[in-house]
């Protein structure tokens, strides 16, 4: 689906395409229109991910989560698309840090198992098989395999694992830019990785971002401050981290073939990970 038809999608489901500006484009096409916003799904197989997000959205805006808020109750299913529509939020006031996600983060973890709809769980590994695939002929076929067995073995792994929080409700990619900070504060955006499953998922992300992606060790001290636990303290963290990082590869991978700075970082990425070393930094491409 490319902006186009996007457009097409809209200007079907009565909203003015011409006035629409685009403001991302990947698996879905978000538009602001006026005072809202508008996600066009890639294909029919994302409608009922798209119901439950706006689900989300209404339980999370009834247990008082600073949060997205949906401005129609269920998705229109349009020429085989879903659309969901949301109120638009004010203008950022500041870029997120990490520290703005913890408060939230806390909320989400305060919460009970929701009624009337059901959470999946967490599949970090769930993907890649499909990422390899997707790489073909573009990776080493030895690479692929040592994923496949990295797969194969932080699976039973993860699920052995004894939390140190309750499990329950996650946000399932807690990341600063999932948070928007507007003139009531910081809220949370992109709910369609809620889970349901362990809490250190959620707290893991930052630990790899870092340790792997630069995050300034300050950065990390004021959210761990302000969460008020640091997950690097928990026996299981590396099991979930190796988890994370195993998945993280095999989504380069899909890019290998038409992106040659997506095989560079893939190969780094692989070699650091056979390497056994933590502490190689991982870019984007």
């Amino acid at each position: 689906m490319d902006e186009a038809r996007a457009r097409e999608i809209l200007a079907a489901a009565g909203l003015p395409a011409g006035e629409a500006g685009l403001l991302a484009l990947g698996e879905n096409a978000v538009f602001a229109v006026g005072g809202l916003v508008v996600k066009v799904g890639r294909d029919a197989e994302l409608f009922e991910r798209a119901g439950r997000e706006l689900a989300l959205a209404s339980w999370l805006e009834e247990a008082g989560v600073p949060a997205v808020r949906a401005a129609e109750e269920k998705p229109r299913l349009v020429d085989g698309h879903p659309v969901t529509v949301w109120h638009r939020l004010p203008e950022a006031v500041r870029p997120p840090e990490p520290r703005d996600l913890a408060p939230l983060l806390r909320a989400v973890h305060a919460l009970p198992e929701p009624v009337g709809f059901t959470l999946p769980r967490r599949e970090l590994l769930g993907g890649v098989e499909r990422w390899l695939r997707l790489a073909g002929d573009a990776i080493d076929p030895a690479d692929a395999a040592f994923l496949r067995e990295r797969r194969d073995s932080f699976a039973p792994a993860a699920a052995a694992l004894t939390p140190h929080l309750a499990p329950g409700p996650i946000h399932g990619d807690a990341l600063p830019r999932n948070v928007h900070v507007g003139p009531d504060g910081p809220v949370l955006v992109d709910l369609e990785t809620f889970s349901s499953d362990l809490r250190e998922h959620d707290l893991v992300v930052l630990a790899l971002s870092r340790d792997r992606y630069g995050l300034d060790p300050a950065a990390y001290e004021a959210f761990t401050e302000a969460y008020g636990w640091d997950v690097r303290e928990w026996e299981g963290c590396a099991v979930l981290r190796g988890a994370r990082e195993t998945a993280s590869c095999a989504w380069v991978a899909q890019h290998a073939p038409t992106n040659p700075k997506a095989l560079a970082e893939f190969e780094r990425r692989v070699a650091s990970l056979r390497e056994g070393d933590p502490e190689v930094r991982w870019y984007p491409f």
